[in-house]
């Protein structure tokens, strides 16, 4: 009860600040997150450049960590890209954040985004699924999670077998 009080005086600083301290923000979220608190927009957009001019506030490290951590939950590159999109990241910078994971052995490059598919489909399902309806059930699921068809289908045709079968 006390906090809330003390926080109708807080500057946009203080409330980006105490956002940013809690896990990464695009600019256009931290900017809807402080206008939410009856900043105004001039006062919002000073304090969003001076937090991006001392580091504090990047989209190209909210996209590069928001990437990684939708990778680890086995979502694909178009439900990735539209969530993005839908926070306010630039497409180019997408694409961008895009094109670096698919460089990086270990994260999901274009044979990674395959091979996770594979994974992702594996840990959901036991097998391909006996009849076309369960065959259309993982489909869905794949396509659900952001993985467009030609993953979709290597993953239908390649996830039950050990990795040393599928090269």
């Amino acid at each position: 009860m006390f906090d809330r009080v003390a926080n109708q005086d807080a500057t946009p600083r203080d409330d980006a600040i105490r956002l940013l301290a809690r896990r990464e923000y695009s600019r256009a979220e931290l900017a809807a997150r402080l206008a939410a608190r009856g900043h105004e927009a001039a006062a919002i957009a000073e304090c969003l450049d001076a937090l991006a001019e001392q580091g504090l506030q990047s989209d190209v490290r909210f996209a590069e960590s928001f990437l990684r951590s939708r990778i680890l939950r086995g979502q694909g590159p178009l439900k990735i890209r539209a969530e993005l999109e839908r926070r306010g990241i630039d497409r180019e910078l997408i694409r961008a954040a895009l094109d670096e994971a698919a460089a990086e052995p270990e994260a999901a490059g274009e044979a990674g985004w395959h091979a996770l598919a594979c994974e992702t489909l594996a840990r959901r399902f036991s097998g391909p699924g006996d009849s076309p309806r369960e065959r259309a059930r993982r489909e869905r699921f794949l396509a659900g999670r952001g993985f467009d068809f030609d993953q979709v289908r290597h993953a239908l045709d390649h996830a039950w077998e050990s990795p040393a079968d599928q090269d």
